[in-house]
């Protein structure tokens, strides 16, 4: 049994860039489950061990998927000064402080396939950093090994992990995964997502 890294779902974001009635993330997608629960759900099926970083008020969705203990609850980045993206990574690497390493999945990319998670994350064994890439665009998820841990614990406010794997070798995974490059800001994000969906399923046929 290779080591197997953790995927940390960050959902504790504002989502503010979202003109709709509700948070992004709990806005419908395919099937009619949230955006969440989608990336939720493939982040599972990659059968690796997953972790969500989220609000109290996304908590029953994060918790519709796994288990309570693999939930981390901050309090909203708009509720105290400070908060952001790099909060959520240190607070999720130092959850899971004894993993062999860490994907950063953003809980608004819910069209990444599992094999892209588990090519990235077998990527982890050989390099410090490690990233989906399709089409010669970098993507999601964004992975790190166990020796870059107190560099991920020391990250703050709005400081995502960009910095480091500037500094650090990273290596580029080629998937064959558009869904590695969307993520959802806007409502037409939205359509385009729904768009990519309907197209996939008809190629599935």
């Amino acid at each position: 049994m290779w080591s197997q890294p953790t995927v940390i779902v960050l959902a504790a974001g504002r989502g503010s860039r979202f003109q709709g009635p509700t948070h992004k993330l709990a806005q419908p997608l395919e099937g009619g489950a949230p955006v969440l629960v989608s990336t939720l759900r493939r982040a599972v099926a990659s059968q690796l061990p997953v972790l969500v970083v989220t609000t109290a008020a996304l908590e029953p969705l994060a918790r519709s998927v796994v288990a309570s203990r693999d939930v981390v609850v901050l309090p909203a980045a708009d509720s105290m000064p400070g908060l952001g993206m790099g909060s959520s990574i240190a607070a999720g690497v130092e959850a899971r402080a004894h993993a062999p390493g860490w994907l950063m999945l953003p809980g608004d990319m819910p069209l990444v396939r599992p094999t892209t998670l588990v090519a990235v994350a077998r990527a982890l064994q050989q390099h410090p950093v490690a990233y989906a890439q399709h089409a010669g665009r970098r993507g999601h998820p964004v992975g790190f090994s166990a020796e870059l841990f107190t560099d991920l614990v020391l990250l703050q406010g709005d400081e995502g992990a960009r910095r480091l794997v500037a500094r650090y070798p990273a290596q580029a995974v080629d998937v064959d995964d558009p869904g590695a490059l969307i993520d959802l800001d806007t409502v037409e994000d939205f359509a385009a997502a729904r768009r990519h969906q309907q197209l996939q399923a008809v190629a599935d046929r």
